[in-house]
């Protein structure tokens, strides 16, 4: 499993036990319930045919969560000693037992595994699991739902500020750009508690850059939520932005596909914005469309909101006690991280720069944490350990690196040159002393 696909893993798992290792003030006898629930239910494992958790296993985590000290990496799954092994059903099965559901589509999974083996599709030394085979049918579409009778939905509210967030994209107005006319587009993080917006800016794209950017500033100004509830954009959905919210401490949630219902606190903000600030905005550039919002938002933290009778920013800082600050190193936890492995020169390339690495990570493969608009000052780590900020490549100054006996280096200045020696081929005259 690479280290991208761990971080996935460790970031799923945190989602599963952020409210048991987060909240300190459950009742006695809530964690147990907790976990009751959340073996109860189906789960989408990533890099797992599983759909079920099982009471120890979430335990497990929660232990090594806590013991190491609320570390996202004591989460990364260690490696199977399987590796190597086929864990999944072949190709040839899988179309045999899409082509047999076609045939008998009411016929239940018991009865289709039984026809698999009396027609002999099934592979020698292979078994059908029924939620094995139940998952394969519904990926294919020919898995026909149960019945359900109408949804129950409730109206819900966090009970402290900062306990859970709410961010979506908005389609805002055409501004200038420099000669052309472009869609502007609203990314805003609203608080469920107080209906406080910790930012919103227009940004004219909705690309991942854009929503890191936002969410960055967010957390800066108002602190780091417990939960983070999104959309299912591209953005929303990057591994980036998992890694970055499971390094903070923070539970990444995305609503429902096809499911707008839970999202009506932050759709109700921006029906607000397009019926009271967009139609008095009379046209400019993106920088005087976000001064505007500025100066519409401070008037509406003060305003009175209609659903919790108090002003956004009163309820908000009612209990200042419960927030958790951004670290001081915010910035730190947004840099994208690539993977290298050092040359026999201790050479690292990033985006066509040249870095030297430190010569003991020779012909190791490392990780390169960075940032998109600060290429030059990268942050090299193996294992875990952080070996420093490397320094691009002198390729001058190289030339002037000469090696002692021990391989340890050392650099000749202009100041005293060493002599030339050269002038004959094979009979070179010793150095006069004067």
């Amino acid at each position: 499993m690479t280290e991208e696909q761990k971080k996935q893993v460790a970031a799923f798992r945190f989602g599963v036990i952020h409210d048991l290792v987060n909240r300190m003030d459950m009742d006695r006898g809530e964690p147990e319930r907790l976990i009751r629930e959340k073996c109860s239910r189906k789960w989408s494992i990533p890099f797992s045919q599983k759909t079920n958790i099982g009471r120890t296993t979430i335990l497990r985590w929660m232990e090594r969560y806590k013991s190491s000290g609320a570390r996202i990496e004591s989460l990364y799954p260690p490696e199977r000693s399987d590796r190597g092994k086929c864990r999944a059903m072949d190709e040839e099965t899988v179309l045999s037992l899409v082509n047999l559901r076609r045939e008998f589509p009411r016929l239940r999974l018991a009865g289709l595994i039984e026809k698999m083996h009396e027609r002999n599709l099934v592979g020698a030394g292979m078994k059908l699991y029924p939620s094995t085979v139940y998952r394969i049918l519904r990926h294919h579409g020919v898995m026909k739902p149960k019945g359900q009778g109408p949804e129950d939905r409730r109206k819900f509210e966090a009970e402290l500020s900062n306990d859970l967030w709410q961010s979506d994209v908005m389609h805002g107005p055409m501004v200038k750009a420099g000669d052309k006319m472009r869609k502007a587009y609203l990314i805003a993080f609203l608080d469920d508690h107080s209906r406080l917006i910790p930012h919103a800016e227009f940004y004219l794209s909705e690309n991942l850059e854009c929503y890191m950017n936002a969410f960055e500033k967010a957390l800066s100004k108002r602190g780091l939520p417990r939960k983070h509830y999104t959309d299912n954009g591209s953005a929303m959905r990057s591994h980036h932005l998992e890694n970055v919210c499971a390094s903070l401490g923070i539970a990444l949630i995305h609503a429902r596909p096809y499911k707008p219902q839970g999202k009506g606190k932050i759709e109700r903000f921006f029906r607000n914005i397009r019926d009271s600030f967009l139609e008095g905005f009379e046209g400019g550039d993106l920088e005087k469309l976000n001064e505007e919002l500025k100066l519409w938002l401070r008037g509406y933290h003060e305003r009175e909101h209609g659903s919790t009778g108090q002003s956004p920013f009163k309820r908000f800082t009612e209990n200042m006690k419960c927030l958790r600050p951004a670290p001081e190193n915010l910035p730190d936890h947004f840099r994208k991280i690539a993977r290298r492995r050092v040359a026999g020169d201790r050479t690292i390339t990033l985006h066509g720069k040249l870095f030297e690495a430190p010569v003991c990570l020779i012909g190791k493969q490392v990780e390169i944490l960075y940032h998109d608009n600060d290429e030059d000052r990268v942050e090299i780590r193996y294992d875990g350990i952080s070996h420093g900020f490397p320094r691009a490549v002198d390729l001058n100054v190289n030339c002037t690196v000469k090696r002692d006996k021990n391989s340890f280096p050392r650099v000749t200045t202009g100041e005293n040159p060493p002599r030339y020696k050269g002038g004959s081929l094979f009979c070179p005259k010793k150095e006069e002393h004067s």
